[in-house]
């Protein structure tokens, strides 16, 4: 990472020539996504063969996620409202070159729970894993498990089966993670390169306000979270540093989600909760996805001099709850759910999205890892709530006790 900064700052086109290494080692990790965690969830819950548990685990999970997600959305406006990164810019949109973003705002989806609910449903079996959503993958794994717990002793050699693929699938992983120092050189060469010091210093209220949003969220939120459930944060922070720069170089969460539920289970968490939260979580717990939505889409009303009442804010965060669980970790997803957002709502200009295109990527390296600190803090609560974790290798993994 240290070479790609030093790269992209000192020869900004060479540069920006990095980003295929970045985007290979996404393209690596993402195609083994699907498979692991219909693997892992399968064999989880098969092993588990207690569907009333099954449900409860994930009624349990949807509430946790639920309740983080509306408190980072609250912290994301409460402080946007404070610092007012926006104000005093009076930006003229018809001075704004906005042909960067049409691919974004010239058809952008309208987000209701019908279509997120439908969409949760594939089209085909087999095109739940070729499309790369995570929840029809992890739809399709619930119903898979569910039948073998029916098919009962007949279905052990398909359990055994698919416990076997799973080691392969995690072995393959630690080939591709050999990968990981040059996926990580050539995506933060291609950031800096191409939107490095001058991005920085025009929004550079915006970009630093948002950071230590994170921080507050991080440490105000899920420290006290950790704590009540017998563990430090920071252990559990150093424990996935190596995730944490991963998904800060190239901006994408799904880029150690494989890594991720590895470690979770290591900690001492059950593999059953692992393969139900983090899959689950990576749509409905994104935490800092949720912060940048709320940050940006208020700064860019500032910007505008787009009045937004407190009951006019109150509404985007209903309508932010419910988009934001479509910004799962593809790196760039969250600047496309930010112009359906802003489209859904009707009252700032959707053209304004344009003002943040150069330095979305450096935002979400602050979204990324708060998502991935977010989810695993998240598995191993659930976890604790559901009895099913072994606090002793907790604590032995996270160096001595809390």
């Amino acid at each position: 990472m240290l070479a790609g900064i030093l790269l992209g700052k000192f020869d900004p086109s060479l540069g920006v020539k990095m980003q295929p290494f970045g985007d290979a080692f996404i393209k690596l990790i993402r195609m083994l996504i699907a498979p692991i965690i219909f693997c892992t969830v399968v064999h989880g819950i098969a092993r588990m063969a207690d569907i009333a548990r099954v449900g409860r685990v994930a009624l349990k999970a949807i509430v946790y996620f639920e309740v983080l997600t509306t408190i980072a959305l609250i912290i994301g406006l409460v402080a946007v409202n404070l610092w007012h990164p926006g104000r005093g810019m009076n930006v003229d949109l018809a001075h704004v070159d906005t042909s960067g973003v049409q691919a974004y705002v010239a058809h952008p989806e309208a987000v209701t729970v019908t279509s997120f609910l439908m969409n949760v449903i594939p089209s085909t079996f087999v095109g739940a894993f070729a499309d790369g959503g995570v929840l029809p993958v992890l739809f399709i794994s619930v119903l898979c498990a569910f039948a073998l717990t029916q098919v009962g002793a007949a279905g052990k050699p398909v359990v055994d089966f698919i416990e076997a693929s799973s080691r392969m699938l995690f072995a393959v992983v630690g080939i591709v993670m050999w990968a990981a120092p040059i996926g990580a050189f050539g995506a933060i060469a291609f950031t800096v390169g191409k939107f490095g010091a001058g991005s920085l210093v025009s929004l550079g209220k915006l970009l630093g306000g948002f950071y230590v949003t994170c921080l507050i969220f991080v440490f105000g939120v899920l420290w006290p979270v950790a704590a009540w459930c017998g563990f430090n944060i920071f252990k559990l922070i150093h424990y996935i540093r190596e995730e944490l720069l991963i998904v800060f170089a190239t901006t994408s969460s799904e880029t150690v989600l494989p890594q991720l539920m590895r470690k979770l289970e290591t900690l001492g968490c059950e593999e059953s909760i692992v393969g139900l939260v983090i899959p689950t979580g990576y749509s409905f717990n994104l935490d800092g996805t949720c912060l940048y939505l709320a940050t940006t889409t208020v700064f860019l009303a500032q910007a505008t001099n787009t009045h937004l009442s407190i009951f006019e804010q109150l509404g985007l965060l209903a309508v932010l709850l419910l988009s934001s669980k479509g910004a799962a970790g593809v790196a760039g997803a969250a600047f496309v759910v930010l112009a359906a957002t802003i489209a859904t709502t009707g009252t700032i200009p959707v053209a304004s999205v344009a003002l943040v295109l150069g330095i979305h990527r450096l935002m979400s390296e602050g979204l990324t890892p708060t998502n991935v600190v977010g989810n695993a803090v998240a598995t191993i609560v659930v976890s604790k709530w559901e009895h099913a974790l072994d606090e002793k290798r907790l604590r032995s993994e996270l160096g001595g006790a809390a």
